[in-house]
Parts: structure tokens; sequence; C-alpha cells
């Protein structure tokens, strides 16, 4: 019997760098099958929040995913720079919605749980299992991306034991 394979296209908010990765699964397969990052102009934070919503609506037509992970915000390095993130996530959500596409939500520590199995594992570690599980090896692999791709797994994990959150 052949499975249906599932696209998951995993979001990295932010306003100066959102990530992307798509993640193809098929039965307990899983492959990379794009990555990338969307850097805005340096501009007021309307036209960056364009950018970004363009560009986003421009990788859900490409890529024509079945299922968008994005990641939650909770914290920042202030409180400014982080309703900047909450702003660029909320951007996000809006280009997503419109496209009539499921949305998964999860939080960092999910997403570290369920590619490392510890939610307080390192950005570091975090990559080297996405490598592994991928095969991606050396290719480069901006760090937002390999964020995004992470969030597209465990977007997928979760979808299919919880109901959709789509706005």
């Amino acid at each position: 019997m052949m499975t249906r394979e599932l696209r998951v296209l995993g979001l990295d908010p932010g306003s100066a760098h959102t990530g992307w990765g798509l993640v193809e699964f098929a039965g307990s397969s899983l492959r990379a099958r794009g990555w990338g990052r969307v850097s805005p102009p340096r501009a007021a934070l309307g036209e960056r929040l364009a950018f970004i919503v363009d560009a986003v609506q421009r990788i859900i037509g490409e890529q024509r995913p079945d299922l968008v992970a994005l990641e939650r915000v909770f914290h920042g390095k202030n409180a400014r720079s982080l309703i900047v993130l909450a702003e660029a996530r909320g951007a996000i959500l809006a280009a997503v919605a419109r496209s009539g596409i499921r949305i998964a939500e999860v939080t960092p520590a999910m997403v570290k749980n369920v590619v490392t199995g510890d939610g307080r594992a390192d950005k570091r570690r975090v990559e080297r299992m996405i490598r592994l599980q991928l095969g991606l090896g050396t290719a480069a692999l901006p760090v937002d991306a390999s964020d995004a791709l992470a969030i597209a797994i465990a977007g997928r994990q979760i979808s299919s034991a919880a109901p959709s959150t789509a706005p």
C-alpha cells in the first residue's frame, strides 16, 4: 500500500530573519525538500512585515505544504524585541491563514523535545540532530533554516496528536 506524503513547512519567525524549512514525510521516512531564510531590507517595521508576508505567501505557493508549523513566542531579549517578534509572528499567521492551510503551533521546548528528546537542548544539538535525521551532512544551513526544519518535524508530530490550532 502506498503511503501518502505529507509536506510540512516550518517557520521560525523573526523581523530581521524568518527561517523556513520544508520537510516531506512518507510513512516513517522524512526528507528535507527545501530551506532558507527571509531577510527583509532595513526599513520601517511595517515595510519589513509586508516583505515577510509577501515572502511567506510566495514560499507557500512554491512549496505547496499540507501543514504549516509555526513557533510560539514566549520571550525576547527585552520587552521591545518581544513585541517586534510577536508582530512578525502575527504577520506570518495572517499570511498562512490567508492560504487556508492548517497551522500547528509549537513551543521551543516541544521542538527540542521532539528533535532531541530533551526539551532543554541547545541550538547546536538541535542542528546536529536535524542534520542527522534529514541526512544533510555539511550542507549550508543557516541557523534560522535549521530551526525551521526542526519546527516542521515537531509540527508534524503534534498535528497528528491534536486538532489544528488554525486561527
